[in-house]
């Protein structure tokens, strides 16, 4: 059966015309076994006023659409909208006379939105969650600044995952937006490459499910982007940054840990986790220990800091 939706007609039908004409009694058959009452015969011999039974509103309906199809009352359909748009969180405001299928809502921050309708109804069901346009423009800026860079705008030809940005020394640059928001990247003017900038040699604590807490030697220029953003399967695994020592560069920083890492295995080789116990929870093939041997590692970084280690 066709349920095509038709709502009041424009400005110029708000008030429809009575023209006198009868009702024939198969019609108002017709619209009773719908849902419907007959009222009137309006501006012309195809156009009729429907009286909805469940709401008691009334609509101008094409004379064929009552007679081929199933109307819709506009004004249940309104009150539908506004109740999903007040279950999914948002104000209704209307819809969009340039598409059926959309309407206009109020989010909670104030900005408006287009969304379609079976779009709320979901979010309504808590199956998916509205994301405001706007404020997600400025949360991408916002990270963008934080990182000395601005942003310019999507990447059509990388993906929806990657943005145009510009650094502060005026160089644009197409940068996957988990690598802005966790600092993993170098600008291809100006940066320096991991292996000369500044770095950090690192100790973490991990608790994990089932598992006796671990610790992990590293090295890194960015620990807390490290631990947060790739280590961690699951933000909500339990993980700590104990120790980091500052490194000149990258170069020096993973051979003073490749030396620091000889040093344990081979003193104390009963600490060294195998991977297949952590591999679930964490991104990292090697360089875990049991949290029995915390106090030497941590030890080895504050001989470190001192400039007195020497891990061989």
């Amino acid at each position: 059966m066709n349920t095509d939706l038709h709502f009041f007609p424009d400005s110029t039908h708000d008030h429809p015309v009575p023209v006198g004409l009868p009702i024939h009694e198969h019609w108002q058959a017709t619209a009773e076994a719908k849902g419907f009452e007959i009222t009137a015969r309006v501006d012309d011999r195809y156009h009729l006023m429907l009286r909805c039974n469940s709401c008691g509103g009334a609509h101008r309906s094409k004379l064929h659409v009552l007679m081929t199809s199933q109307p819709l009352c506009p004004h249940c359909m309104d009150a539908r909208w506004r109740k999903d748009a007040e279950a999914a969180g948002l104000i209704w405001l209307g819809r969009d006379p340039d598409d059926r299928h959309y309407g206009f809502y109020q989010a909670p921050c104030g900005h408006k939105l287009r969304r379609q309708f079976e779009l709320v109804k979901r979010i309504a069901a808590g199956e998916c969650e509205h994301r405001c346009e706007a404020c997600q423009h400025e949360k991408e800026e916002a990270e963008a600044r934080a990182r000395g860079w601005s942003l310019i705008g999507p990447a059509p030809t990388k993906g929806p995952g990657y943005r145009r940005y510009r650094h502060a020394c005026g160089h644009e640059q197409t940068i996957a937006r988990a690598n802005m928001q966790s600092g993993r990247f170098n600008c291809a003017n100006c940066g320096e490459g991991w292996s000369t900038a500044p770095s950090f040699i690192y100790c973490m604590r991990f608790t994990l499910p089932g598992l006796a807490p671990l610790v992990k030697l590293g090295f890194s220029r960015n620990p807390d982007s490290r631990l947060h953003w790739q280590l961690k399967r699951s933000p909500d695994l339990s993980g700590q940054i104990l120790r980091s020592v500052p490194i000149r560069n990258g170069h020096t920083a993973q051979s003073l840990e490749k030396k620091m890492h000889a040093a344990l295995r081979r003193d104390h080789r009963d600490s060294v986790i195998p991977p297949d116990q952590y591999r679930p929870w964490l991104r990292v093939k090697s360089e875990i220990y049991a949290a029995g041997l915390q106090p030497v590692i941590l030890k080895l970084l504050d001989e470190l800091d001192t400039g007195c280690s020497d891990p061989d």
